[in-house]
């Protein structure tokens, strides 16, 4: 008797034991983030994997009916300012606030790591490329579905949820904060990442993650929607009044070959580029294949036609034809890269390089803000160098005036309506900034920002199998409570 109770004894600790370590073990094969290299790992997934390009740009100014008989209900709806019925094919609505949501709760589970591991001084540059992480997804979210930003209307005005902790419950509710409240948020989350981000990346991965440079290009961007000038001012600092060799070099980029040129674009050697994403998207097959789209003639008469450049040139900026009809101008940018999941079935999974920020944005920030401070003598001779740098055949000869610009870019009363106002000079350069980042950012769906920030009133015409004609305008705060109606 007394051996079976010691055999019984033996048995029970020998289950202890067993049960101990059956229920220290993580019951599914979820990754431990429980080191340094692999927070690394998971930031790689702290960007949106969707692209916001097709829907912004194409509730822009930039495109038109090219009246043929394409038929993408996406393109239609956005064209037309309506909610998208589609909320799960890429490049719609609906993906990209998931995807940008996803984003935020890896950058979450990143700072929670980084929190349990003793938030040590070794852990600060993974904490960095968090909190800005986070902080951009969030910023993109309440530029495209809220109100565009306005400290009279700030703190009443629906934002988007702002989520700082990981989601650990099946289904949880989430409030909407206002747009005071994020911008709040963004605002601390950039301060605080600016701290401890750095360049400590291999070089080829480098302008593939927050760095130094592209965090300062953040703040500089969160900053002119403030209007924050002097701090707009502070960022851009290191590109100094004459950035030569900073800005991109459109005379390089149409020497590539037409396979090599989007290649080159989006690069992460080209010297502009600070920050380049390859989200899950086919925003480059959108120029081509889309019928409201960059068409011949807005491209003629209104933004790249030599008669819109203050010098009276042409534009460096170099375009393609695109279509059988002809229809569809592009200024070639976006490279797709096809994985392939099944070789056999030839399917697969298509992403596209796109540059989120660069020097190019940042220094036609800094120009704004020196309008904005009153030193529009800078201002001017920054604005040529720009402009210079887009022209075919500049040269010394061709000098910016502010006489210039008030005559090219004369004030109409109602049409610039920011948040601040305007003195007459100042309403003048900031129409010419804008066009110039208009062309700059071609395809890119930046021109939509400006639109909601300056309350520009766009207008849509299509035309039907007869030919009529059928006009829509929209405000923008109409345009706002159409796209939050679903989220």
């Amino acid at each position: 008797m007394k051996n079976i109770k010691i055999a019984l004894s033996l048995l029970m600790l020998i289950c202890i034991s067993s049960c101990d370590d059956f229920l220290s073990e993580v019951p599914d094969n979820r990754l431990q983030i429980d080191t340094p290299e692999k927070i690394s790992e998971l930031l790689a997934d702290a960007y949106p994997d969707g692209s916001y390009i097709s829907i912004t740009e194409s509730m822009t100014d930039n495109v038109s009916d090219n009246k043929t008989s394409l038929v993408n209900i996406n393109n239609e709806q956005s064209f037309n300012w309506e909610l998208q019925d589609d909320q799960t094919s890429r490049d719609t609505q609906g993906f990209y606030w998931n995807a940008a949501y996803k984003a935020i709760a890896t950058a979450n589970k990143a700072l929670a790591a980084i929190k349990e591991l003793g938030d040590t001084a070794d852990l600060n540059p993974q904490k960095g490329e968090a909190l800005l992480a986070r902080a951009y997804a969030h910023f993109m979210l309440v530029s495209i579905w809220s109100n565009r930003y306005n400290p009279a209307t700030a703190a009443t005005d629906l934002g988007i949820p702002y989520v700082t902790e990981p989601e650990e419950v099946l289904i949880k509710n989430y409030k909407r904060n206002s747009v005071k409240e994020v911008f709040d948020l963004v605002e601390s989350d950039i301060k605080e990442g600016l701290k401890y981000v750095t360049n400590d990346y291999r070089t080829e991965y480098l302008k593939y993650h927050f760095n130094k440079e592209a965090a300062k290009a953040f703040a500089a961007r969160f900053y002119t929607i403030k209007g924050d000038w002097e701090k707009v001012l502070e960022y851009t600092d290191g590109l100094g009044n004459k950035p030569v060799g900073k800005l991109r070099d459109w005379a390089a980029y149409n020497s590539y070959d037409f396979p090599n040129k989007p290649i080159e674009y989006a690069k992460n050697t080209q010297v502009t580029n600070l920050l380049v994403g390859f989200p899950s998207s086919i925003c480059g097959r959108a120029t081509n294949l889309n019928r409201f789209a960059f068409t011949r003639a807005k491209e003629r008469d209104e933004i790249l036609g030599s008669e819109t450049n203050i010098f009276n040139k042409d534009w460096l900026i170099d375009i393609v034809i695109q279509g059988a009809s002809g229809a569809n101008v592009a200024v070639y940018k976006f490279d797709e890269y096809f994985k392939y999941t099944n070789l056999t079935a030839q399917i697969g999974l298509p992403y596209t390089g796109v540059v989120l920020f660069s020097n190019d944005e940042m220094f036609l920030n800094r120009i704004e803000a020196h309008v904005m401070t009153n030193q529009l003598d800078i201002a001017t001779a920054e604005l040529e160098y720009f402009l210079g740098t887009r022209t075919d055949g500049y040269t010394s000869t061709d000098v910016l005036t502010k006489a210039k610009i008030y005559a090219k870019y004369p004030v109409i009363d109602n049409e610039y309506t920011p948040f601040y106002s305007l003195t007459t000079e100042q309403a003048s350069f900031i129409k010419a900034i804008t066009e110039a980042r208009r062309r700059e950012f071609l395809h890119e769906g930046q021109r939509w920002f400006d639109i909601k920030r300056f309350n520009l009133v766009v207008e849509h015409d299509t035309y039907n199998a007869q030919g009529q004609i059928s006009k829509k305008t929209f405000w923008l705060k109409m345009i706002s409570v159409v796209l939050c109606k679903y989220h």
